[in-house]
């Protein structure tokens, strides 16, 4: 019974100990992980943009600027954590040659510890900005 005992505590005390990680994970935001998501959400999104009726054309990349916002915020609300608050921004989205810069601010969730319930300034933001260039160096030269 002695052991018994010692065992539903250990399996007790690891259940906590993960439940505590847990939740001071979803209190946390990594720069890194924000960074390796927007830079492979910013290229499968511009990817998804090429007008390709235009590159069989004239041979140039060209990227439609809305269908590209369209995509970016599609692929981005279905990969980030729901605990967390982002905050997006769009700078210089061109069109020909294909380039867009984003800017994302991640905040995390309001915490109310100690004296600073209700303050503004208990939110910690990480801010990641990237700017994405497609280019080709085919000698793709279309038919006239």
């Amino acid at each position: 019974m002695k052991e018994s005992l010692w065992g539903y505590w250990i399996v007790v005390l690891g259940i906590s100990i993960m439940s505590v990680m847990i939740l001071l994970q979803n209190y946390t935001t990594t720069n890194e992980q924000d960074y390796y998501m927007i830079k492979e959400v910013l290229e499968a999104s511009m990817y998804e943009a090429v007008d390709y009726g235009y590159y069989r054309d004239t041979g140039e990349l060209k990227m439609n600027a809305e269908k590209f916002t369209e995509n970016f915020i599609r692929r981005f609300s279905e990969t980030v954590n729901i605990n967390k608050k982002y905050t997006i921004s769009f700078y210089d989205i061109y069109e020909e040659p294909p380039a867009a810069s984003v800017s994302i601010a991640t905040s995390t969730n309001k915490t109310a510890f100690g004296q600073n319930q209700g303050a503004k300034d208990d939110q910690a933001a990480v801010v990641n900005r990237l700017t994405g260039i497609l280019y080709t160096n085919s000698k793709y030269k279309p038919r006239v």
